[in-house]
């Protein structure tokens, strides 16, 4: 039977719905059994982990929030915490914002100079020497863990951090008096015992315990005591409930917690794992109940959702040193929707500055929004130098025969049987951080406004002396000192409750004038001072009293927001469930709760955190059963485990979002393997036009679009990566992408999440050319979405061109697509396009923002090192491409984008016996399908015919989506190529010539006749199937020379598509200098190395072809943007010419170039060079072929000419001789030529868009052939007389 009791209490039942976290490797269901403390996770650690070195996180990257919850819970403190736990347990999808980090025990600083770097202040005060600095104030990191606030009249501190200022208060846990919750300004719903279920709650939760009788004794707590009675209130002193563990242990969350080691560290961050924090019971609840908490989101303002229901939450984040861009941190900023609910818990000054900025940006509430706020009385002061031994310094490892004690244990309780409640208060012992220890007497020695006690006899004056000046030589712990001998006080009471917050100019101002100076504090003092006295101590106001004239400090700031005492916004904030009014009347926003010290509406006069607690609790409880949310309170924790997963996941009944789902895996595989990380953040500004013309204008005409529309556009982005290494090794360089992009034209600022960032990936439009892309969903407020896809070019443009460099890496070509129902982009529905850049300005911020992650200051060297060494790398590659390592041949390789397999092979032999190849694909319809039967049989006939050194492959390309062979087989063409004897050949190396190669055609020819049974046409006008033939380069003129001299019928041709040259050829630039040296460079090379020059070649080749490899990195190739690192490239420049307009081919042709391309014989180059030279085609003996007579055999015969505007093998206006020519001997109307703009030799039939310009123009000469254009004519000039074939 004890065992069942047991489990019942452990929620363990088989049966129940458990809350008990789930294995580390993904959520359990309801129904599994409790986990165990992962392997290497010992209790007695408390909250480290030694195995991994780690503490836990039960907050999560902000990279992985989602755009919508159902609750969002601001800030962690006693109040949002307990909205996130219980929000949670009602089965809600729970997001929580808190400003400030995550830190467990064991993180928090001990010394002045960790400490010192944990504070912030914050300036809102209209008088003093703070407001004079400026608006900010003074301070480092503004998500620190302290907070000091500097208002008129009284100062305020408060904790930045997940746990909220239950991080640095004394615990104390003591219930507000009767008599306080019956003043006229508490509402009848919380008069009586109406809070008392709650306190208990909050009790059973939080597990207060006076510190036990049976514990070491405490010289502080014995002094107060002593002091209570000397004063006549002995009957007033008890030892105070706190929220301290003093015995090792499971909270009542299921966290494992250990004894106090009575350090007295509490007040900067307690280390010993005893502190009851909300982070330890109900934030670690919520967590295990499935909520997310993101750390370092400072909460600005809320608004109403437009175009859906709930609201936005609007957070500045300060991941990524975000807020280095000052100019706009607060202006960019991220947000999360709420569906229904939005919990403020940032603390009375921090929500109070939430609501009121929100009304500034249309948020109704009522005008008593940051009135009625008070410090709840609070006093601090010293009883310096006393007779009394009373050990009130913290440290973190106290002696055993010395503990320090939690910082509060004793209370003298002033406040019960008094007629005027406001007149009672509170006295509690305190502990003074060590981090203070080295100025405390200076502090205490020096400060104005003490009180020295009266009646000291010359041995206590001299006591007094020899107490400090054992604290200054001997250190503020030495046992006989004066700083040992202090006594720390914590006064609360009432004070008028009148204080105000207003915002000017975004900056908010606090009024607290005159606590200080008021009757009730001076009182108060008087006491503190006699009580000091009593025991021979100096009395010494507060340290912030004397620096910041005489204003108090209060660690407990609460109102802002307070309860109205009549149900009305006319005299409160809120309604009694902490519903914010609308207006001055009942009205409420129903889904904005305000549940935490704001909504006091008066002093307490105690420590205020179990009202705060109570009072969230029936807030959270009175707002669950108005939207009727079922809170499961019954349910117990077993025991958790922090460094798992929890045990509930709210989002598992629904698809998870894709760009959370694939960032979690990155983060968690990193954390697995402990890689170190770099990040940095960065801001683009230029314009984006958006609007249906969007998609068919360019880039530099829709950014000038833009520009005159005033369409301004600009993302803050972080990115991020939490692998170094895989960031800069692997293919992808890939890192994630998170902030806001802000364009009027899309209603403001919109949420980038999940988003890809690629640094320097090889560009596989154009070779040489690498991209930095990004590529990101665009989140708008209304909950609809659009892809945004940017990409920096940089390409040879940049060689030794430091201003292109500079506009290469900080220009963003951008596109903004709709997206799918899976968040995909949808290139066809283009919304916007236009360029961004990165200014000078914003640039130096950027460098400012790079940060590394690791487990050790090694690691994070390493990693920015190994960061920079890359990026630098591959800028100065860029720059100094020439220098850079060679692109060598590789491997074949057969993982093609298109491979085109031919249909058969076949083997063709010329009059010579010289035999080479052909090969021949079959018909297709336009979708791809073989056409089969008579259509099979019928259909025309295409031959094509390569250039020198290069094979069928020219026109099979595999390494692009559409081409020729594949583009005119579904035009319904039977495709023939022939490798004649000066292609890609083995054959090649016997020293043929192009003239020669016009037997191969011709042989070609003969054979694919016979196949088809091909005959002349009676008139002699042509083929009796047609019978097209597409010539290149050396391929053409082999073409040309047979024609021409009669070795090629014209008869058996439909019609020709000349490539680049035809029958006058014309060498261009820096080719015809070579060409025209007395000795050529043929001959040079083929005395020193031989007949044969191989476009490929290897690290391991002789001497003189690695000189030709490396004087080749300078050789000129026109523009900079020819510029690449490619042997192959460079070797066939040198032979041919440059064969490609660079920015006309892809990466993978041009990584590839040694599969496509071969080598020339010096014969076959000579013969070229004195073709190119004097213009015309020659024969074997370099007689000119290009006569009257000869040209007279081309009539009737259709051809189509053109070049590539760019071509720098042979000089475009080539073909225009040849136009003119053969137009007037033979009359025009049988040929066409045209100059494709911006294409070279090669890649008019290489390209990637090859098939939208050049393919099109040579189908579109092929079908009026087909269709008969020219047949008229071809039979009034038939065979030309005296002529024989």
């Amino acid at each position: 039977m004890a065992d069942r009791d047991q489990q019942e209490v452990n929620g363990r039942e088989e049966d129940a719905t458990n809350g008990r976290n789930g294995a580390a490797n993904g959520y359990k269901s309801a129904s599994e059994e409790t986990t165990h403390p992962s392997e290497g996770h010992d209790k007695s650690d408390g909250m480290f982990d030694p195995v991994t070195g780690t503490y836990p996180r039960i907050s999560r990257p902000v990279e992985l929030i989602r755009p919508s919850y159902d609750v969002v819970v601001i800030g962690s403190g006693y109040g949002g915490a307990v909205a996130a736990s219980r929000m949670a347990r009602g089965n809600k999808k729970v997001c929580l914002l808190e400003r400030g980090k995550e830190k467990w025990p064991g993180e928090f600083p001990t010394g002045i100079v960790s400490a010192s770097k944990e504070l912030h202040t914050t300036n809102a005060a209209t008088d003093g020497l703070l407001s004079s600095l400026g608006v900010r104030g003074l301070g480092r990191d503004p998500t620190g863990l302290y907070h000091l606030i500097v208002g008129d009249g009284q100062n305020a501190f408060v904790a930045n951090g997940l746990g909220g200022t239950s991080l640095l208060n004394a615990n104390v846990f003591l219930e507000a008096d009767d008599g306080v919750l019956n003043l006229p300004m508490w509402p009848d719903q919380l008069k009586g015992d109406e809070l008392k279920p709650y306190y208990n709650r909050a009790s059973e939760v939080l597990e207060p315990k006076a510190y036990p009788e049976d514990f070491p004794r405490l010289a502080k707590l014995d002094t107060l005591e002593k002091q209570a009675k000397l004063m006549g209130w002995g009957d007033k002193f008890s030892r105070v409930k706190q929220t301290t563990r003093f015995e090792d242990g499971e909270n009542s969350t299921g966290v494992y917690m250990r004894a106090s080691t009575l350090s007295g560290q509490d007040t900067t961050g307690l280390n010993d794992g005893s502190k009851s924090t909300t982070l330890v019971n109900y934030l670690s609840d919520a967590w295990n109940w499935g909520a997310e908490m993101f750390c370092q989101c400072e909460v600005r303002y809320v608004t109403r959702a437009q175009g859906r229901e709930g609201y936005i939450v609007h957070f500045a984040w300060h991941g990524g040193k975000r807020a280095n861009f000052k100019d706009i941190f607060h202006e960019d900023l991220m947000w999360v929707h709420a569906k229904e609910l939005v919990f403020f818990g940032a603390g009375s000054i921090g929500t109070t500055e939430i609501l009121l900025r929100s009304k500034k940006f249309g948020l109704s509430m009522s005008n008593d929004v940051g009135h009625g706020m008070s410090g709840n009385g609070d006093i601090l002061a010293f009883g310096y130098n006393t007779s009394e031994y009373v050990n009130s310094i913290g440290r973190p490892d106290p002696p055993p025969n010395r503990p320090v004690g939690p910082c509060i244990t004793g209370i003298i309780d002033c406040r019960h049987g008094l007629d005027n409640p406001l007149d009672g208060f509170v006295i509690e012992e305190g502990a003074v951080p060590a981090a203070l220890a080295p100025f405390y007497r200076l502090m205490l020695t020096y400060l104005p406004f003490r009180k020295f006690p009266s009646h000291l006899s010359l041995k206590g004056r001299l006591g007094h002396v020899a107490a400090a000046l054992g604290s200054r030589f001997f250190g503020p712990y030495f046992a006989e000192g004066s700083t040992e001998k202090t006594q720390c006080y914590l006064i609360m009471s009432h004070d008028s409750s009148q204080a105000t917050m207003q915002l000017h100019k975004d900056r908010m101002l606090i009024n607290y004038s005159g606590v200080g100076k008021s009757h009730r504090a001076k009182k108060l003092a008087g006491y503190l001072a006699k009580l000091t006295n009593l025991i021979g101590g100096i009395y010494v106001d507060s340290p912030f009293y004397a620096a910041f004239g005489e204003k108090e400090i209060t660690v407990h700031a609460i109102g802002g927001a307070r309860i109205s005492n009549d149900d009305t916004g006319a005299s409160g904030g809120v309604n009694d469930k902490g519903q914010l009014f609308v207006g001055e009347g009942r009205e409420v926003h129903k889904g904005l709760v305000v549940c935490d010290g704001t909504i006091v509406p008066a002093a307490l006069g105690v420590n205020p955190f179990a009202t705060i607690t109570a009072l969230a609790e029936r807030s959270v409880e009175k707002v669950a059963e108005e939207f009727h949310i079922n809170i499961d309170l019954k349910t117990k924790n077993g025991s958790l485990n922090l460094f798992a997963e929890p045990a509930h996941n709210q989002f598992k009944q629904e698809d998870d979002n894709i760009q959370v789902a694939r960032v979690r895996e990155i983060i968690k595989t990193a954390r697995d393997d402990k890689t170190p990380g770099i990040a940095f953040t960065e801001m683009m500004d230029g314009w984006i036009h958006f609007g249906q013309d969007a998609e068919t204008l360019d880039f530099e005409r829709a950014t000038e679009t833009a520009k005159s529309r005033g369409e301004y556009a600009r993302f803050f982005l972080s990115a991020r990566s939490w692998n170094t290494h895989n960031f800069v090794n692997d293919k992808e360089h890939e890192a994630n992408l998170t902030g806001t992009f802000t364009c009027p034209a899309l209603g403001g600022t919109s949420m980038v999440q999940g988003g890809k960032f690629q640094l320097f990936n090889d560009d596989p439009r154009s070779p040489d050319t690498m991209n930095l892309t990004y590529n990101f969903l665009i989140s708008q407020k209304d909950g609809s979405k659009l892809h945004f896809n940017g990409y920096k070019v940089v390409n040879s443009d940049v060689v030794f061109n430091p201003l292109n460099l500079w506009k290469a890496t900080t220009t963003l070509y951008c596109t903004v697509t709709e997206a799918d129902e899976r968040d995909q982009p949808r290139p066809d529905r283009v919304r916007g396009k236009g360029v961004i850049h990165i200014r000078p300005s914003k640039f130096l911020q950027e460098c400012t923002t790079m940060e590394a992650t690791g487990s050790s200051l090694y690691a994070q060297l390493a990693s920015t090192a190994h960061f920079l060494s890359y990026f630098t790398a591959k800028a100065a590659g860029a720059f100094l491409t020439p220098f850079i390592p060679q692109l060598w041949p590789s491997l074949p390789f057969h993982s093609y984008q298109n491979p085109t397999p031919w249909t058969e092979e076949l083997t063709v032999e010329a009059n010579d016996r010289v035999r080479t190849k052909m090969y021949m694909w079959g018909p297709q319809d336009r979708r791809g399908e073989p056409l089969s039967g008579q259509a099979a049989v019928d259909a025309p006939i295409l031959l094509l015919l390569p250039g020198l050194a290069v094979d069928h492959q020219m026109f099979a390309t595999p390494t692009i989506g559409t081409n020729a062979v594949g583009y005119f087989r579904k035009q319904g063409y039977r495709v023939y190529s022939l490798v004649h004897r000066v292609g890609k050949t083995v054959v090649a190396q016997q020293n043929w010539t192009a003239f020669e190669a016009r037997r191969d055609i011709l042989a070609a020819l003969k054979e694919i006749r016979r196949k088809h049974d091909i005959r002349d046409n009676e008139d002699g006008s042509g083929p009796s199937h047609m019978t097209y033939v597409v010539a290149h380069c050396a391929g053409s003129i082999a073409l040309a020379s047979g024609l021409l001299d009669g070795a090629i019928p014209r008869q058996w041709l439909s019609g020709v598509t000349a490539s680049q040259v035809f029958m006058n050829p014309r060498l261009a630039g820096v080719n015809r200098v070579k060409a025209s040296m007395p000795v050529s460079m043929a001959s040079i090379y083929g005395l020193a190395q031989g007949k044969w020059f191989d476009c490929t070649s290897t690290p391991r080749d002789g001497y003189v072809q690695q000189a030709i490899n490396q004087l080749l990195r300078f050789y000129p190739v026109g523009h900079r943007h020819e510029i690449c690192n490619s042997v192959v490239c460079h070797r066939s420049s040198l032979v041919f010419g440059r064969l490609f307009s660079h920015k006309r081919l892809n990466e993978a042709t041009h990584s590839q170039l040694e599969n496509f391309v071969g080598g020339a014989s010096m014969a076959s180059l000579n013969h070229l060079m004195y073709q190119g030279t004097h213009e015309y085609v020659t024969d074997a003996r370099r007689e000119n072929l290009v006569t009257p007579q000869n040209i007279a055999r081309l009539k009737g015969l259709p051809i189509f000419l053109f070049s590539g505007a760019e071509d720098d093998v042979f000089a475009p206006d080539n073909t225009d001789v040849s136009f003119t020519a053969l137009s007037e001997a033979n009359g025009g109307v049988f040929y066409e030529r045209q100059v494709f703009e911006g294409h070279g030799h090669m890649d008019a039939w290489m390209s990637p868009t090859a098939h939208e310009e050049v393919f099109p123009r040579v189908l579109h000469h092929m079908e009026n052939v087909k269709r008969g254009k020219y047949d008229a004519l071809k039979k009034v000039i038939a065979k030309p007389a005296g002529l024989n074939y």
